[in-house]
Formats: C-alpha cells, sequence, structure tokens
C-alpha cells in the first residue's frame, strides 16, 4: 500500500506556515522529502516529524534539541535512551521556564509597587487640587 505523499504547499497550508520555513526545516534535517525533478515530495513521516517539530517549538525548545529527540526514535536505539534523553531535554527546558516565572513573578510584584504609589501620588494630588481655592488671576484694584 503506498504511503501518503503532500507537497510542499500542501504541508504549509495545513500547519499555516510558509513554505520558506518548511524549506528551513529541511535545511535543519528535521525532515528529508525526496526530490522529483524540481518538486520535493514529503511522505506521512516528514509530515509526522514537522508536527512533532511544531510542537517541541510549542514547548520552547530550540530546533537542534528537536531535531536530536526526532533523530533517536528514528534510530533503533534503545527506547530507554531516546526516553532518558527526552525527559531530561524536557527538565532542563523546564528549569528554564521556572527560573524565568520567578523573574517574572519579581518583575510583576515591582510593576504593582510602582502603580500603588503612583495612585496614592495621584490621590493626594486630587485631593489637594480640590481642596485649595479656585486659582485664577487676582481681581486689581483700581488706582485712585
Amino acid at each position: 500500500m503506498p504511503s501518503q505523499t503532500f507537497t510542499i504547499g500542501e504541508l504549509a497550508r495545513e500547519f499555516d506556515l510558509t513554505t520558506r520555513a518548511i524549506r528551513f526545516y529541511e535545511d535543519l534535517g528535521l525532515l528529508a522529502p525526496r526530490r522529483a525533478g524540481q518538486q520535493r515530495i514529503y511522505t506521512s513521516r516528514d509530515r509526522a516529524r514537522l508536527l512533532l517539530t511544531l510542537r517541541a517549538k510549542r514547548l520552547g525548545l530550540k530546533l537542534t534539541e528537536a531535531r536530536e529527540i526526532l533523530d533517536l526514535y528514528d534510530s533503533p536505539r534503545d527506547t530507554a535512551l531516546q526516553l532518558e534523553r527526552f525527559l531530561g531535554v524536557l527538565g532542563s527546558h523546564r528549569e528554564q521556564l521556572e527560573a524565568q516565572l520567578v523573574e517574572l513573578q519579581a518583575n510583576l510584584a515591582e510593576v504593582r509597587a510602582h502603580e500603588k504609589q503612583a495612585r496614592t501620588a495621584l490621590a493626594r494630588t486630587t485631593s489637594s487640587a480640590a481642596n485649595s481655592p479656585a486659582s485664577g488671576p487676582t481681581p486689581r484694584r483700581k488706582a485712585r
């Protein structure tokens, strides 16, 4: 039974990518289409690798990490080794994200403190302006 094939345009439409992005993934070794003259012919395997590459990107993995993991699954190596490497990459990435989250939370706390100070200052300014006599030109006395 022949496997399904795809053109670069079909994959681009399906995954909402540019053909340039798909060629870039090909240049990085993430995809390996066959050639028929100038036309690229992608297999179901290429389509699955593209799907997994995009999933890895959404997780925040580097494309080189994605390729390494995908290549592990293509090799006849031990599944335990593949899973250990995958867990290592994911663990490292999770640690990075957690550190960024701590930093973001600290930044948010600082922004909130500045907002509170600015609101307090604004309330004081608004309150003192409302309590002071209307400022305007002072009436002049006629000279005698």
